[in-house]
């Protein structure tokens, strides 16, 4: 079974309770456990990963590779905008990834609208709430299943 890696960026463990007006009532766990649903209809293995720490997402996309996995849906949050070293971790591996925001980032403040991460990715879903992690993660799949 074909490996996906779905990272949360920071403060994503606190959805369901911040800024609802944002980011809507849905928690992190309902979205991993919705996003498990959909995997198991297209046959992939998700392994979730949630870290408030630029260092740590850095390091569990590098090592991405070498743990089989075959694809990256990465929600990177704050460091969107901010994260030189995420974008050139997605970069130096040979694994494909799409970034997901729940909001739509382009219609958001001034400083949110320019993702750093894109460049090194295959695509990015935004503004579409839970749907967007769904989405990317047909995407994936779609990458690793031509």
């Amino acid at each position: 079974m074909k490996k996906i890696l779905v990272i949360h960026g920071p403060n994503l463990n606190l959805l369901g309770q911040r800024e609802t007006s944002i980011y809507g009532t849905t928690t992190l766990d309902e979205i991993n456990r919705t996003l498990d649903k959909v995997a198991k209809e297209h046959d992939v293995e998700l392994v979730f990963f949630q870290s408030n720490h630029e260092g740590d997402i850095v390091d569990t996309v590098g090592r991405a590779s070498s743990e089989g996995v075959k694809a990256i849906v990465i929600n990177p949050a704050a460091y969107t905008h901010t994260s030189v070293a995420i974008r050139d971790a997605l970069a130096a591996v040979s694994v494909p990834a799409v970034e997901v925001h729940l909001s739509n980032i382009y219609k958001r403040e001034e400083f949110r609208q320019h993702s750093l991460i894109a460049p090194a990715c295959a695509g990015q879903v935004s503004g579409f709430g839970v749907q967007s992690y769904i989405l990317g993660l047909l995407a994936a799949v779609n990458l690793i299943n031509p």
